[in-house]
This record gives C-alpha cells, sequence and structure tokens, in this order.
C-alpha cells in the first residue's frame, strides 16, 4: 500500500493562504496538523519532526530561503518540503539548494477565499523525488482540488502573462493619464467597472504583485512581447489583433469553458 501523508506542518499558518489550507486539512479529519507562524520558533515544537510527513511553507518567495535554512536540519530527511508560491523558479532553487530531502513546488491558483463553483486548481512541480511527487499530488485529489503537473519554467512563463503582465499593464494604463481631471465627467459603465476590477489588485496588493513580478524570471520577455503588439496596434494593424484576441473565444467555446 501506497504511503499517505498523515502529519503536516503549516509554516505561516496564521497568513491568509495557511489558514486556508488548514481549515481544509482541518474539515478532512484524517490528519495529524501543526501549525507555526512569526516568529518562527521551531524549538517550540520539537517533537513533531521525527514522524513529520510534509512541511507546507505558506511563506513570502522572499522568505523561502531563510525558513528552509532554519529548517532543515529539524527535519529528517524523509519529510517532503512543499511550497505554494505563486513563481517556481526561484523558490525551487532555494529549496532544493538547501534541503537535502524530497522538495515539492505547488501553486494553488486560487485565493484564500475562492468562489464556490470555480474548482480549485493547483500547479504541481517535480522537485526531488518520484514517490514523494505522487503522494503530494494524491493529497491535494484527497482534499478536492484539481491537481496537475507542470514543469518550473512552464509555469512562470504561464505566470508571467497571467499574473505579471495582467499588473503592469493594468498599472500603467492606470499611471498613463492619471491626475487628468478633465477625463472624469467622461467616464462610462465599462470603464467604471475596468477600475472597479482593478482596485484591489492596485490599491491592496501591489506590494505583493510587485514582487511576483520582480521574481518570475519571464516577466520581461512578456513585456517585450506586449509591447510589440502595442507596436502593431500603433501602426494600425487592428484587424490582425483582433483576428489574435479571438482565439480565447474559440478556445473557449471548443473546451465547453476557460482555457
Amino acid at each position: 500500500m501506497d504511503k499517505k501523508i498523515k502529519n503536516l506542518l503549516i509554516i505561516g499558518n496564521k497568513g491568509a493562504m495557511g489558514s486556508f489550507f488548514e481549515k481544509k486539512f482541518r474539515s478532512h479529519g484524517r490528519f495529524n496538523l501543526y501549525g507555526i507562524d512569526r516568529p518562527l520558533n521551531f524549538s517550540l515544537i520539537e517533537d513533531i519532526f521525527d514522524d513529520l510527513h510534509m512541511a507546507l511553507l505558506c511563506v513570502p518567495i522572499h522568505a523561502i530561503k531563510d525558513v528552509v535554512v532554519k529548517l532543515k536540519d529539524r527535519l529528517n530527511k524523509s519529510t517532503i518540503l512543499v511550497d505554494i508560491c505563486s513563481v517556481k523558479v526561484l523558490p525551487m532553487e532555494a529549496m532544493l539548494n538547501n534541503y537535502s530531502g524530497p522538495v515539492v513546488g505547488t501553486h494553488p491558483l486560487f485565493g484564500p477565499n475562492p468562489e464556490s463553483d470555480h474548482p480549485l486548481k493547483i500547479a504541481v512541480v517535480k522537485g526531488r523525488g518520484d514517490h514523494e511527487l505522487k503522494m503530494v499530488k494524491d493529497l491535494f485529489v484527497s482534499i478536492g482540488l484539481d491537481v496537475f503537473e507542470c514543469t518550473a519554467k512552464q509555469h512562470d512563463r504561464a505566470m508571467a502573462f497571467i499574473q505579471g503582465l495582467n499588473f503592469v499593464t493594468t498599472l500603467s494604463y492606470f499611471a498613463a493619464f492619471s491626475g487628468d481631471e478633465s477625463l472624469l465627467r467622461f467616464i462610462t459603465p465599462s470603464f467604471k467597472r475596468r477600475i472597479e476590477s482593478a482596485k484591489k489588485m492596485l490599491c491592496e496588493d501591489s506590494s505583493l504583485f510587485q514582487t511576483l513580478f520582480e521574481s518570475n524570471p519571464y516577466s520581461h520577455d512578456a513585456v517585450k512581447k506586449f509591447r510589440s503588439f502595442l507596436n502593431l496596434a500603433s501602426a494600425g494593424d487592428l484587424d490582425l489583433l483582433v483576428q489574435k484576441a479571438w482565439w480565447w473565444w474559440q478556445v473557449d467555446k471548443s473546451k465547453g469553458g476557460a482555457p
């Protein structure tokens, strides 16, 4: 019988995503669950490490290396080290270079308060250990997550567009004509909706998205590609852009949902 993950430690369990996973695991009632948050005094939970199956790092990307360095000598070398960062190349390197045991990278493609009718997709990246990768995938499937596997490079190239480029283009769009009060009386309902949809990202989460943009090695490639399409627009090639943009709705229909 395949070994299953039962004893779990969530590092950063008081944060938004750490709290989400703590509640998710507790709701299934079959895990021995432990949590710790800042300040990370691992000596307070010293007795759990000998039989710990997985340590889930729900910490910011800039803290990954320091946390792994503080944690590595306490882990039993069979403990699976897992992160949930929104970029994968850099945190995978930090874990693999500073811990000799099994490593798996993940990225939950949803926030701490997901809509009930949306699938809870999570990208999973192999680090070190084939069997441990399967254990982690099985774990997330068992709590209702929609798991798919990818490489760190595939992940970061995709997120450079889906998260990073969305952030910097929206930021640039609203920054371009900020302060021009002559525009205010011309605001349409559709523009108002765009302002409202961008508010949280730019006014509440801008530092988070800036960190993700700067930490993703493919961010600038995405910006360069987008710039080339702006050049097409400035040259008047709008029909070409429209034809290319239609792909999103064509693939949506062919798959019966969002791509």
